[in-house]
């Protein structure tokens, strides 16, 4: 079968690219390996009516909704190979099976490299995050500790400060990227900063308690933010020849265009919008409005 569309991936910025494509009664493929970023969260905030969804919950219920629609099928496979063909863009599935479509949106998202800390993962998605925006409230007025070697640590302190919590460490893990400035503002607001890398987490059920550093020293926190290393999980640049930019990222569009002809690019992968939700999704009912519109203009001309 030769589909109008197909997505490569199923996270909130592909789910609802395909709801857009299918309510146009657009023949399309949607792509999802089923494992999802936020695999290990409780739960998502920030996107209303959905405030505080479980993610495997919103999952289902988007799943529901697309699948609803008798255009769309479900691929529970990871693409492994796109080509272009004359035709439009072959796509190979890791069971092997290929699928053909006139277009394609790409929205893999990102894969997140955490720091190799002990205990990390005991505590990650219950009591330390990456998102203050999405997690802030959970975690305001309480002792944190944000653990970050990026020069983004600065203005993510801020938010915190001024927004959720006054009592915060930062831990640098020695990476030196705050100016002396910084430093001076940040002490003079109370705010410790722990130069000695992270050595381990520890606490009970999800809780973080305290804080280990590879000098032995300890301090008492009960969460925190941790920065993460992104990149884009997408890698067919060389075989669809769009342009990507210095991290990565899929360049786009306002309406998730890319420089490739007949491809487009929705959620993280694309960079187009702080990672939560809300973004994503927003993002994807764009790329899906622009396939749809080419998608128009290409079987209008057909019939003149």
């Amino acid at each position: 079968m030769r589909y109008d569309c197909a997505i490569i991936g199923g996270g909130p910025a592909g789910l609802n690219a395909a709801l857009v494509l299918g309510r146009a009664r657009k023949s399309t493929a949607l792509f999802d390996d089923n494992k999802p970023r936020n695999g290990v969260t409780h739960a998502s905030h920030g996107f209303i009516t959905r405030d505080g969804v479980k993610p495997e919950e919103f999952r289902r219920i988007a799943y529901e909704e697309v699948t609803g629609y008798p255009s769309v099928r479900h691929y529970p496979a990871e693409v492994v190979s796109v080509r272009r063909t004359e035709e439009g863009f072959e796509l190979t599935a890791s069971t092997g099976e290929t699928v053909k479509a006139r277009k394609v949106i790409l929205s893999g998202g990102l894969k997140d490299t955490y720091p190799e800390i002990e205990g990390f993962r005991d505590f990650y998605g219950k009591s330390l995050f990456v998102c203050p925006f999405c997690d802030g409230w959970e975690m305001r007025d309480k002792p944190l500790a944000v653990v970050s070697s990026h020069p983004a640590a600065f203005h993510v302190l801020k938010l915190l400060y001024q927004n959720w919590s006054r009592d915060l460490v930062l831990c640098t893990n020695g990476s030196g990227h705050l100016t002396a400035e910084q430093r001076e503002k940040l002490e003079a607001r109370g705010i410790r900063i722990v130069d000695t890398p992270v050595a381990s987490f520890a606490g009970s059920c999800g809780l973080l308690e305290r804080i280990t550093f590879a000098d032995g020293t300890s301090i008492e926190r009960s969460g925190g933010f941790v920065a993460p290393v992104q990149t884009p999980s997408g890698r067919f640049a060389e075989e669809l020849g769009y342009e990507v930019g210095e991290n990565g990222e899929i360049v786009t569009g306002p309406m998730g265009t890319t420089t490739a002809a007949g491809v487009f690019a929705a959620g993280d992968a694309a960079y187009v919008m702080p990672s939560q939700l809300i973004y994503a999704a927003a993002s994807g009912s764009k790329a899906a409005m622009s396939a749809i519109g080419e998608l128009t203009e290409e079987d209008w001309e057909a019939h003149d």
